[in-house]
């Protein structure tokens, strides 16, 4: 029988012009305990971006991704947050903020590979 570990994810959100609350998903965070994996796929879709604000910071957009992605890693790239377990570097990225990366809200799951569910819910919620 195969092994189900309890997973939690967010969809991390893109919002150009937080005024009017129009968002684009851009990446998932996906965190598993037991096997103490924190993982993220993301994605810049530059034209979806572009069309509901033309003056959005893409550089500004992709150097934020590029943190989250390196938060997940660990490592000195990290920074003060690589000290951190997964799960509360996990906490951290989803804490709710008024920026233009935003997470969503936080949902659970089973799997029994977490790296294949981030790569099945990148491509349902994201791609």
């Amino acid at each position: 029988m195969t092994e189900l570990y309890d997973y939690e994810y967010a969809v991390l959100r893109a919002v150009p012009r937080v005024e009017r609350g129009e968002c684009v998903n851009v990446g998932v965070l996906l965190y598993c305990r037991q096997s103490a994996h924190l993982g993220v796929r993301t994605l810049l879709p530059e034209a979806k971006l572009l069309a509901l604000d033309p003056a959005v910071d893409l550089t500004g957009l992709a150097r934020a991704l590029r943190g989250v992605e390196e938060v997940c890693t660990g490592g000195p790239a990290a920074g003060p947050a690589a000290a951190d377990s997964p799960g509360q570097r996990f906490r951290w990225l989803t804490a709710p903020r008024s920026a233009v990366l935003q997470p969503g809200p936080v949902h659970t799951g089973l799997t029994a590979d977490p790296v294949a569910e981030l790569a099945r819910l990148f491509e349902q919620l994201v791609r």
